[in-house]
């Protein structure tokens, strides 16, 4: 399959309906007054979503059952702040249940011992049917998450069906090798599944993240314990009934809704978990990797926080790297690990290019997520919006010059306008933070030497952006940018066969493709004497 472009569903203008003026901090360059204006917000009383919530309990030994506390919490609808549901809220103890139940399906059951094309077929039954009830899952991703409808029916829940078909066909293509020796010996590699699997998904993308973990887990013959983000438990819990309904034996997948000091710590410091994965910050990428060690050292890959850089060279075309760049930073909220959060625009097209991104921002599209045509919806809870509107904030104070937005829309809900800076410094914490929003962010440079410098400082190494129309410069910049991905002329380009994951502060270890099939796999050696071998 072709690899699919995120982008091309949002690549649209729109026309603005309102504006407002805004003075912000002059940056001593010549625009001390900002006006921006919004584009066609529609936050008024929520649109009633049309699915009904019917798992809101932990899913152990392929049982939907209560916490073991009783104890439940409220996950929350981010265009009000309303409760959505009460979710079972799982703790050490339910972390304990839920590894007993994967270690006996693993030890005991017949996942592991099953032959590969037969666990082949149940991941590709359970791809027809996340096909088939595409948009519930769809409904109930942007319910619990906030992002739009039409990103989540028309672009995750198609690409989540095309990778689980993926996994479904490497689980019978997995092997060893045999080795030659320097003696009269016959040595194997056997590729055996490492055992249970815990992992732990971030709240921005539920269900993708949800897929990305547990298909080449399961591929390679493993059993899991996933813990869901507390903010956005409703999608994952959906998607693991269809995958018993495809005939995934109990105890194999267990799902647990919890807290991260309580079941996250659990997951990571279990002395019967064999291997961990985790996607979400840094900071708490590292507790986890501590965790891990101080346990049984299982190992472990994370997929952790990104302050990519964006580079716009000056032959660039500039009406389209506008759009790319808006989009690779404004998607899904800005709430994107790899967001193309620093715009590095050569000084020859700066002025040019910071006038159409304002210009750009101002027609985005933001409202309810269920509304047709919507490109933003709401931040996913409180605490994000506030600390998004600090760093806005900051922004202002530390003398960049905010060209638009910087302000919550509407009285409900967490709604941001979409906010572009420029004249923005490498110092300041807007240009060094992974915000988590929808906040631009665009500096100057002069020469290749000087980007690449600058683009390398960070602490960060997920992804980066290239924008030339020459192949020699687009060669010098994906060679020299120390990051796990580079998109050229193009942006947030995934594929299921294509790798992912960072460098440095980003993490380790690589999501999607045949690469992360070794996460889930140990290799064995196996040396047998021969007697009066023909040949060696």
């Amino acid at each position: 399959m072709a690899a699919r472009r995120i982008s091309s569903l949002f690549s649209r203008s729109f026309t603005s309906l309102s504006a407002k003026s805004f003075t912000g901090k002059s940056s001593g360059l010549g625009r001390a007054t900002c006006r921006y204006s919004t584009a066609a917000l529609s936050i008024e009383e929520p649109i009633a979503p049309a699915v009904e919530v019917n798992h809101t309990q932990l899913l152990i030994n392929g049982q939907f059952v209560n916490a073991a506390s009783g104890k439940t919490f409220p996950t929350l609808d981010p265009r009000s702040g309303d409760v959505i549901a009460h979710v079972a809220e799982g703790d050490a103890e339910d972390i304990n249940r839920a590894v007993s139940a994967a270690r006996k399906a693993f030890d005991e059951g017949p996942w592991p011992k099953m032959p590969a094309y037969e666990r082949s077929k149940i991941l590709w039954r359970f791809a027809d049917l996340l096909e088939k009830h595409n948009d519930e899952l769809a409904t109930l991703e942007a319910w619990d998450s906030g992002k739009p409808y039409e990103q989540a029916a028309q672009i995750e829940v198609p690409m989540i069906t095309r990778l689980i078909r993926y996994y479904a066909g490497w689980a019978d293509k997995i092997h060893g090798l045999t080795v030659p020796s320097d003696g009269q010996y016959h040595v194997q590699t056997l590729h055996e599944p490492v055992g249970v699997a815990g992992q732990i998904i971030p709240w921005n993308f539920p269900l993708l993240m949800f897929a990305w973990k547990i298909g080449p887990a399961l591929a390679c013959g493993n059993s899991v314990v996933l813990k869901t983000a507390e903010q956005t438990p409703l999608s994952a819990l959906y998607a693991a009934r269809l995958l018993h309904e495809a005939g995934l034996p109990p105890g194999v997948l267990n799902v647990i809704s919890g807290f991260g000091p309580t079941a996250g710590a659990a997951l990571a410091s279990h002395m019967e978990v064999d291997k961990l994965a985790f996607t979400g910050s840094t900071a708490t990428g590292q507790a986890v990797l501590g965790l891990s060690a101080k346990s049984n050292l299982k190992r472990v890959t994370l997929e952790l926080g990104g302050k990519s850089p964006f580079i716009i060279c000056e032959d660039a075309d500039v009406d389209h790297a506008v759009e790319q760049a808006h989009f690779a930073l404004f998607f899904n909220q800005g709430q994107c690990c790899c967001a193309g959060s620093r715009t590095y625009v050569h000084e020859r097209v700066y002025d040019e290019f910071v006038e159409k991104a304002k210009a750009r921002a101002m027609k985005r599209v933001v409202g309810d997520p269920f509304k047709g045509g919507i490109e933003q919806g709401p931040q996913i809870d409180s605490e994000q919006f506030e600390k998004i509107m600090r760093y806005i904030r900051s922004g202002v104070d530390s003398g960049a010059t905010l060209e638009t937005g910087g302000d919550r829309l509407g009285k409900k809900g967490f709604y941001i306008q979409p906010t572009v800076f420029s004249d923005v410094k490498d110092d300041m914490l807007i240009a060094q933070d992974e915000i988590f929003g929808p906040v631009q962010t665009i500096l100057k440079f002069k020469d290749l030497g000087d980007v690449v410098k600058r683009a390398n400082s960070s602490h960060y190494g997920l992804a980066a952006g290239v924008f030339t129309q020459n192949i020699d410069t687009a060669n010098t910049l994906t060679r020299a940018l120390r990051v796990g991905t580079v998109w050229v002329n193009c942006y947030d380009i995934f594929d299921a066969a294509i790798p992912f994951g960072g460098y440095k502060m980003s993490g380790q270890g690589r999501e999607k493709g045949i690469y992360s099939l070794q996460n889930y796999l140990q290799v064995k050696a196996v040396v047998t004497p021969l007697k009066n071998p023909s040949w060696l």
